[in-house]
């Protein structure tokens, strides 16, 4: 959850955009807490593959990390691996995976980032190129958010919840 300083910046940073005419992207980030070990497949049906279906279907999606993300590719393999040693509960003591191992939920929290790209309805002039090869200026009109993170926020934990659920599902019906 949003710090209240956080959420105050962000309000102010959306607001200054809109005036301007401009708008702006952000940044979810997704955590499932308490997550059941053994969700998913290790081929087919990636726990964080069908997670990241159904969040990169959501309009303005353009990027989804699991765990340290991007960082993860810097990182030497005795640096980014989960350790186990030390492990109590069977979950591996670090988290950098992100909770999944091999795309199977490992016990530890799954939490991700989800990257929303700026509204592109902007009333803001731009450059638009017309089928004859000009260039005019085109501004759109009308009421458009200038971000659609806020907006996005309980989507993105509904999806989550829905993704959580049916690999849930799935697993127990494996049980019968």
């Amino acid at each position: 959850m949003a710090s209240e300083e956080s959420s105050l910046e962000a309000s102010t940073l959306i607001k200054q955009a809109s005036e301007s005419g401009d708008s702006l992207g952000g940044v979810i980030r997704g955590c499932i807490l308490d997550p059941e070990a053994g969700l998913g497949e290790p081929l087919f049906d990636k726990f964080q593959a069908g997670l990241g279906r159904a969040l990169l279907s959501l309009n303005a999606v353009k990027g989804i990390s699991f765990g340290e993300g991007f960082d993860l590719s810097s990182m030497k393999g005795s640096e980014a691996n989960d350790g186990w040693t030390g492990s109590v509960d069977g979950k591996p003591t670090t988290n950098r995976s992100g909770g999944m191992a091999g795309g199977i939920t490992n016990g530890n929290p799954i939490y991700f980032d989800v990257a929303f790209k700026p509204t592109a309805s902007i009333s803001k002039e731009q450059d638009l190129l017309q089928k004859d090869g000009t260039v005019t200026k085109h501004a759109v009109q009308g009421r458009h958010d200038p971000c659609v993170v806020p907006r996005a926020v309980p989507i993105v934990e509904a999806l989550t919840a829905i993704v959580y659920l049916n690999y849930l599902l799935l697993q127990r019906s494996g049980q019968l």
